[in-house]
């Protein structure tokens, strides 16, 4: 008994001796493997920057515990299994070694500035389940080695990554969550992928894939979000999606989709949101389509479907958004839309509709948005339309609508934008019609209204545009009180008379006006001069009388002047001619006397533009004028003569003879020189990086271009002077002179002479030599003869798309060299319209200025506040390429717009309640059309009523360029492209817009 006791002890010892030497072999393991782990880590972090410093906590220190690092999470406070680092502004590529972390789960580096390729190791991380990528730089392929059975989540989004799908990815079965959308991915989508039965979130938009969605994806029956938008994708969709009766978003748009909508659609009970839009669908719209109760928005528009809206819609009582234009769609509008009370945006133009609008419509429900334009409609427009109070946009034009306006649209304090051209209203205009407070746009041309306009108050405080042409207004013309943000008025081709009246120079923003084809009389208010934006006038056609006042020729940006048919008389101003922007005259039938100016617009001016003026002479054979009488000269107009040439040959010898000595006299790199005028003392070199320059240019052409006449440009850290050179090719050139040495880099010069040699792109200005000394330095770019940008969008050249769109490609190009060819990438900084010269050849050039040459770190009054990104604006940071891209989508809008001014000072008085041009920009293109937010000059060549092919595709670039700048200008950097992206969707966005005539979205037709 006794033996057995002992027995009994000794083995309750020997199993906590077993349990001891477990549990202390555990710990040494796990300590072993964390220490492992703080490795890899640390490895990480040493492949990375961190500018905004949220690693500082990751340090092997052994008093911190590395489970309270900045990012990390552990599992009982011992191994890493999760590092959430997104949105920080990393940069550097991923070493392979942050996947061998052994108990990892999620790892989350989304929204930073990571570049290179996914290491191959990525997918050889078991223990891994969720992975997100996205909003970096990636390059290169998806890798092909390995798979993780267990991974739900797999988001390498919006990078750059090229190749195709990976065949094996079918079998990642766990996957729920799969986004490859926003890359340069190509080629079919392999069919393995339509295997992932567990797949909640398919996106593969904005790539470039190919070929058909098969008929297996109806295998993928947990299927909520499809999203294969922007793709070239073709075929049919297939009667198997019917299968996926879980789904919730379904988005194919831009695509070469064709047939028909498969009507198994109607089996997807819980679907809410349909985007078929932008394909090549055909027949008419299910009526299965229609049992989807559940639906929120459809959107079918740019398709060929036909057929009728049946009025079985009315089961939609979820509906708030219907987009059904740019179809073949016939028949009525069904009254079944009265009675959807969610409904808020219905678009239905550019069909073949007709009938009258249902007379109900916007009674029982929220209407904001009705566009019904480009149909065959009749009847009148109904009164209950913005019963709701709500209605900002109305659109009904090129129509056959009858009747009045109704009086209920004048208490609609809403509307906005009001577009009822083209249609066959009469009557008088409502009497509050012109009091509404928000309303910045009405068209109301072509049509039969009539009345008085002039004995009632005006007071549209937000007005822009107004164009109450080709109607059949009485009495004088209205003063437009209040409406200080006018900028196109057109109230031509009526009956108006009376004077013009004075207060219309008060309309500071005005751009067109055309008042002509009326009977009007009077004398031309000197007070017009006063509109310094005005680009269009015309008073032709009426009954004016008196002369031209003489202050025309002192408006900056006049382009088109037509006072023919008039009957203006005295002499043409000679000033007139001499207005740079006047590209376009018309002064005929009217009673000018003496000679026509023989310069600007008047210079092969054509004969019908100054026929019917029987005492008018001068010009050249084109205007077919006679010739002007002219006293013989006197005879000491000889003798003045032949002293100038004497003189003249003097001068030309003098010349000769002191580019000869200077021509003898040797040139070196290195001098001494002790000219205090020069502020040099001691030694000075002079670099240079161009041959020819090296040949033509000598220190003396340099230093003595350095006057208060040469200057040409002054900046914050430097000026720069107009030089030439003193040899026969008198080459001119630019010279910079840095203001204050002091503060540069220590490697300054020797980062200028490396750029100097390897900077070289057709659209980048070009540094051709670099001059220092001890007390100062200068930087020597070549000469590019032309206009800034910013004078070229003022008025000083005629710009219409095709040259802006050269430009525009030009400067993307430029900025990719400079991001991709150049390594180290070199920044723009301030991307502006003054860092851009035209040339003779309507070739851009970029020029760099020194903060942008040597430096990343920004401060405030470094650059205008107005190109440079808002990360940069809140605090002190590094500028970064996504900084450059924003101000590039800035210029971009500049380009399309003209809205120089508003971008340069964000003025209230052109943005209205926008705080800044990227707010207002993207109002426009998603609630306006291009009519609205188009640069007002080139509104001739592309307006609404064109119908060219070619000139439609101009106006889907527009519309897809204008999309490109927002995405450009995001406010998070981490959502803005790369410059290799813009530049590629700058050249689809031209493919397309050439392959796809019949408009885009958000297309002028309303």
């Amino acid at each position: 008994m006794a033996k057995s006791g002992v027995e009994s002890t000794t083995g309750a010892m020997y199993l906590v001796l077993v349990l001891v030497l477990i549990f202390t072999s555990d710990v040494a393991l796990n300590l072993a493997n964390a220490e492992d782990e703080i490795e890899l880590l640390i490895a990480f972090k040493s492949s990375i920057r961190d500018p905004l410093r949220f690693l500082t906590t990751w340090t092997n220190n052994s008093s911190t515990n590395f489970c309270s690092w900045h990012g990390i999470s552990c599992l009982d406070s011992t191994h890493v299994t999760s590092i959430d680092l997104s949105a920080k502004n990393i940069t550097g590529a991923i070493p392979p070694q942050l996947f061998h972390l052994p108990f990892i789960t999620t790892i989350n580096l989304s929204g930073n500035e990571l570049r290179g390729e996914i290491p191959t190791e990525t997918f050889s991380c078991p223990s891994l389940k969720h992975l997100n990528l996205s909003n970096n730089n990636f390059t290169g392929s998806i890798p092909r080695r390995g798979f993780i059975a267990g991974l739900e989540t797999l988001d390498l989004s919006n990078n750059m990554l090229t190749g195709g799908i990976p065949g094996n990815i079918g079998q990642f079965a766990a996957l729920e969550v799969l986004d490859f959308g926003g890359n340069v991915l190509s080629g079919e989508i392999p069919f393995s992928l339509w295997n992932l039965s567990n797949l909640v979130v398919l996106t593969l938009a904005s790539n470039q894939f190919i070929g058909e969605i098969p008929s297996v994806i109806g295998r993928m029956r947990s299927l909520k979000w499809i999203y294969l938008g922007y793709n070239n994708l073709s075929g049919e969709i297939p009667k198997e999606i019917g299968y996926l009766t879980s789904l919730n978003h379904l988005d194919l748009v831009y695509n070469n989709l064709t047939g028909k909508i498969p009507s198994s659609i109607g089996n997807l009970s819980n679907l809410q949101y349909l985007f078929l839009y932008q394909n090549r669908l055909t027949g008419p719209i299910p009526r299965s389509l229609f049992d989807l109760r559940n639906l929120i928005s459809i959107d079918l528009s740019d398709n060929y479907l036909s057929g009728d809206i049946p009025e079985v819609i009315f089961q939609l009582k979820k509906l708030e958004v219907l987009h059904l234009f740019s179809n073949n769609f016939s028949g009525r509008i069904p009254k079944a839309l009265s009675y959807l009370p969610k409904l808020q945006v219905l678009q239905l133009w550019s069909n073949r509709l007709y009938g009258e609008i249902p007379q109900d419509l916007g009674k029982l429900s929220n209407l904001t948005v009705l566009d019904l334009s480009t149909n065959n409609l009749t009847g009148k427009i109904p009164s209950s339309l913005c019963e709701s109070r709500h209605l900002f946009k109305l659109i009904l034009f090129s129509n056959f609508l009858t009747g009045e306006i109704p009086r209920s649209l004048s208490y609609c304090k809403s509307l906005q934008r009001i577009r009822i051209q083209n249609n066959r209203l009469s009557g008088q205009l409502p009497m509050d019609f012109t009091r509404l407070p928000l309303v910045y746009y009405i068209d109301a041309s072509r049509n039969r209204l009539s009345g008085r306009i002039d004995q009632r108050e005006w007071h549209m405080p937000a007005l822009e545009m107004l164009n109450l042409a080709k109607n059949e207004f009485t009495g004088n013309l209205p003063v437009l009180v209040g409406s200080d943000r006018l900028e196109n008025l057109d109230m031509s081709e009526n009956n108006f008379s009376g004077c013009v009246p004075p207060s219309y120079g008060r309309l500071s923003e005005l751009m067109l006006l055309n008042i002509g084809n009326n009977q009007l009389t009077g004398l031309i208010p000197e007070q017009l001069c006063s509109c310094k934006k005005l680009v269009n006038l015309d008073l032709s056609r009426n009954q004016l009388t008196g002369p031209i006042p003489v202050a025309l020729s002192t408006m900056p940006v006049l382009g088109d002047l037509d006072l023919s048919q008039n009957l203006l008389s005295g002499e043409i101003p000679p000033n007139l001619g001499q207005v740079e922007s006047l590209v376009q005259i018309n002064i005929s039938h009217n009673q000018f006397h003496g000679e026509l100016p023989s310069t600007g617009a008047f210079v092969a001016i054509n004969a019908s533009a100054v026929t019917g003026n029987d005492r008018l002479c001068g010009g050249d054979a084109v205007s077919r004028l006679p010739p002007c009488k002219r006293a013989d000269k006197p005879v000491w107009w000889f003798f003045v003569t032949s002293l100038l040439v004497v003189l003249t040959v003097l001068a030309l010898s003098v010349i000769f003879f002191v580019f000869i000595r200077r021509r003898n006299k040797s040139q070196t790199s290195q001098m001494d020189s002790e000219d205090e005028e020069a502020n040099v003392n001691g030694v000075a070199t002079i670099q240079f990086f161009d041959a020819k320059a090296s040949k033509s240019i000598t220190v003396d052409d340099v230093l003595c271009s350095i006057k208060e006449e040469n200057i040409i440009y002054k900046a914050r850290n430097s000026i720069s002077y107009k030089g030439k050179s003193s040899s026969m090719n008198g080459l001119h050139f630019v010279v910079k002179l840095l203001t204050d040495t002091s503060s540069l880099d220590l490697n300054f010069w020797s980062e200028m002479a490396e750029l100097g040699r390897r900077v070289r792109h057709p659209s980048v200005v070009k540094l051709i030599a670099i001059y220092r000394s001890e007390k100062g330095g200068i930087l020597i770019h070549e000469w590019i003869d032309g206009l800034d940008l910013s004078e070229g969008l003022g008025g000083m050249m005629m710009m219409n798309w095709e040259r802006r769109r050269k430009i525009l490609f030009g400067i993307a190009n430029a900025v990719k060299y400079l991001h991709v060819r150049c390594s180290p990438s070199v920044l723009v900084g301030e991307l502006s319209p003054k860092k851009v010269i035209i040339d003779g050849k309507d070739e851009p050039r970029l020029r760099l200025g020194v903060a942008q040459l040597v430096g990343r770190e920004f401060t405030m009054g470094s650059f205008s506040s107005a190109h440079v990104a808002p990360e940069l604006k809140e605090n002190k940071a590094e500028m970064t390429e996504k900084s450059d891209i924003y101000g590039f989508g800035i210029l971009v809008i500049e380009i399309l717009t003209g809205k120089g001014r508003a971008i340069a000072a964000d003025s209230s008085s052109v943005l209205g309640v926008h705080d800044n041009i990227v707010d207002w920009a993207r109002y426009c293109y998603s609630d306006c059309h291009l009519e609205t937010w188009m640069d007002s000059t080139m509104k001739g060549h592309y307006s609404s009523s064109s119908s060219s092919s070619r000139n439609k595709y101009h106006q889907n670039e527009m519309v897809e360029m204008m999309g490109i700048a927002l995405q450009c200008t995001a406010m998070d950097p981490a959502e803005r492209p790369c410059i290799s992206d813009v530049v590629q969707a700058l050249d689809r966005a031209v493919q397309r817009s050439r392959s796809c005539i019949s408009g885009l979205k958000f297309s002028v037709a309303s």
